[in-house]
């Protein structure tokens, strides 16, 4: 079967090495390159006989996954780190070959194969770092965005480090050639953003009319790809031409649609580079430079790690944002094995290099989501050691806070919460790691502190010691629990409310003393249960009284509620004994343009108007002199003979009908 039986085997190893990673907490990425390493061509056994075939499928994967990348983030995102990006990197790079030159030479190596070391280690891994910070939810962060405009004129700077590495002795050679490819960048940039932009959102409107979602698909695959295939025929990165459609397309409307339907196939090819990186580890090479291997991953680990750093610090981006991106850059990338084939077939480094360089990248990218997961940890160890950084704070009080209200995460329910405690005057802060949804409370005047809630010194910098309550919007369990368990330390007396994603954690939040959960799938379902009965005529008492047992069920008796909460569901099922109905004003009712002191009709019926609805508007408990009109909608509540006094009374018509 060919390259066929090799896809089928290896999605079934990566699989079950998938499996195993998720077991022992692990991101799935190192599931998928330890599939590689097993069928690759040093190991033995079962192995891939179309290596080749394999990784040509896994520069699809790097480009999907630009693709994507472009979708999410248009160039407005960008903006905000746009100087460390294009002034930063280049001054990164510059460090980092001197830094491969220094190693170079300690190794005794000549001049040139330094410099070309220095370079090929110079590049960080697009890739991998995406799928990392994926995994992590750091994806939308300032930190993230920091890494990705870096790793962007990372993948621009691998077009003139081609054409003149392999030039060192023909300088001039190397300028023309140069020159040219910087030509072609510009005019391809111009024709996406000044043609593509009106084009592509034109042709992706009309197929969307055509109504065909396997159309649709086909239509974003062939833009991303063909795209990226038509950059890499005029001599730049097929990924990078692949990240730009993506950019341009994610002004139009459908950017949001090309995202969702193309996510599945971006993994899968994903899944083929993580595993064709696998096979590229050859044991016994590492086995028997062991001690060199080790000792270049730790020098490239730190010297990177600490110059990402540093770079990010010198344009004054501080708090978690340069330990985030010195552990997440840190790694040697994919376009380096770019540059190693092309210094091998010049001449230009010996196979003892390109081997060294490529177990080294290797070793560096299966350490990247280790590493990186512990920039929580680093991170408030740094601060203990620098407690006079401040954390970014925005829209705060003079005064500081009192008897506030703490919002663990400024998504649409946070932001909803936000709002309404705003109109009523009540102080709150929100805590949060997304740059857009910092911006989203900055812009509407909100407080807000950039930061993790679970981390200890973020609580304090949202002065939880004098808040009265916390409000966890955050679905995932490991989140919320560490954010609860923080805050009850250091404020024993503070109330929580959360939000859970599963029913089986409801023990697990009780034991954290929870004052209230909301489970917003059962509130979903019972709004969608409550529509479906009115829309089938059932009557308005006997929706009440199903969708409060149905609550009763899934959670009253599962969860240790506080008398408040108590006291709101005797409320709710109050409401059902008093059989309120409502009724519509016909137009021959004599109630039409008189007022409810006028009609006397607690008198005379021994009903209750307790509502009015009108024109959409919810009138509650209106006043004796609210005068109804023809087809207003009227709550009233009383004793079935009451309610039938009054339909006879005032409703004429309903009694002929």
């Amino acid at each position: 079967m060919g390259i066929a039986a090799d896809i089928i085997l290896l999605l079934l190893t990566a699989f079950f090495c998938g499996l195993l990673m998720q077991r022992l907490r692990q991101p799935l990425i190192l599931g998928y390159i330890l599939a590689g390493v097993i069928l690759g061509p040093h190991t033995g056994g079962l192995t891939i006989t179309e290596v080749h075939d394999i990784e040509l499928l896994a520069e699809i994967g790097v480009a999907l996954l630009l693709f994507a990348l472009g979708l999410e983030f248009s160039h407005n995102d960008l903006k905000p780190v746009k100087f460390v990006a294009l002034m930063g990197t280049p001054l990164q790079i510059a460090l980092t070959v001197g830094l491969g030159i220094g190693i170079g030479r300690m190794m005794g190596w000549d001049l040139k194969t330094s410099i070309w070391f220095g370079a090929l280690i110079s590049l960080s891994s697009t890739m991998v770092i995406l799928k990392t910070l994926m995994n992590q939810g750091w994806l939308g962060t300032l930190s993230s965005k920091v890494m990705i405009g870096m790793l962007i004129v990372q993948d621009l700077a691998v077009v003139p480090m081609l054409i003149l590495l392999p030039l060192m002795n023909e300088p001039a050679a190397g300028l023309v050639s140069l020159g040219q490819a910087a030509i072609k960048a510009i005019l391809f940039l111009i024709g996406m953003f000044v043609l593509g932009a009106k084009l592509l959102p034109w042709l992706m409107r009309h197929i969307a009319k055509l109504g065909s979602r396997e159309l649709f698909l086909l239509a974003i695959i062939a833009l991303g790809l063909g795209i990226g295939y038509a950059t890499y025929l005029v001599g730049l990165s097929f990924a990078f031409g692949a990240f730009i459609a993506g950019m341009v397309l994610n002004e139009s409307d459908y950017g949001h649609q090309a995202l969702s339907d193309i996510i599945p196939l971006r993994d899968v090819f994903g899944l083929l580079f993580f595993a064709s990186v696998g096979m590229l580890l050859d044991p016994i090479f590492f086995l028997h430079h062991v001690d060199t291997i080790l000792l270049l991953v730790l020098l490239i680990s730190l010297g990177k790690g600490c110059i990402f750093a540093c770079i990010s610090w010198l344009f004054r981006y501080g708090n978690v944002i340069p330990v985030a991106v010195g552990l997440g850059l840190f790694q040697v990338g994919e376009f380096s094995f770019v540059l190693a084939r092309i210094g091998l077939a010049t001449n230009s480094i010996t196979a003892d290099l390109y081997n060294l360089v490529l177990t080294t990248a290797v070793m560096t990218m299966i350490l990247t989501p280790i590493v990186s997961a512990q920039t929580a940890r680093l991170y408030a160890l740094k601060k203990r050691w620098f407690q006079k950084e401040p954390l970014d704070s925005i829209n705060f009080p003079d005064k500081g806070f009192q008897r506030h209200v703490i919002i663990a995460g400024g998504g649409r329910l946070g932001m909803q919460i936000a709002t309404c405690l705003h109109r009523l005057a009540v102080p709150f802060v929100i805590v949060e790691l997304d740059q857009r949804r910092i911006e989203q409370a900055k812009n509407a005047g909100y407080p807000v502190v950039y930061g993790d809630a679970s981390h200890e010194v973020v609580l304090e910098a949202a002065a939880t010691t004098t808040a009265i309550l916390l409000v966890v919007t955050i679905p995932g369990l490991v989140e919320s629990r560490a954010i609860v368990t923080r805050a009850q330390q250091l404020n024993r007396g503070i109330e929580v409310i959360a939000r859970i994603s599963d029913l089986d954690f409801l023990d697990i939040f009780n034991e954290l003393n929870v004052t209230d959960l909301v489970y917003p799938e059962l509130e979903a379902g019972l709004e969608m249960t409550r529509q479906a009965l009115l829309a089938l005529h059932i009557p308005i008492t006997e929706i009440q009284r199903q969708t409060e047992t149905l609550r009763q069920e899934y959670l009253t008796s599962r969860i240790n509620r506080s008398k408040p909460y108590r006291i709101l569901s005797q409320f709710r099922a109050a409401e059902q004994q008093f059989d309120l109905e409502w009724v519509a004003i016909t137009p021959d009712s004599s109630l039409v343009d008189c007022s409810i002191g006028e009609s006397e009709i607690r008198t005379k019926t021994g009903a209750s108007v307790v509502g009015v609805l009108r024109d959409g508007q919810l009138e509650p408990n209106p006043v004796p002199h609210y005068r109804f009109r023809e087809k207003d909608l009227v709550a009233i509540i009383g004793s079935d003979e009451a309610r039938a006094a009054f339909q006879s009374r005032f409703l004429p018509s309903e009694q002929s009908s």
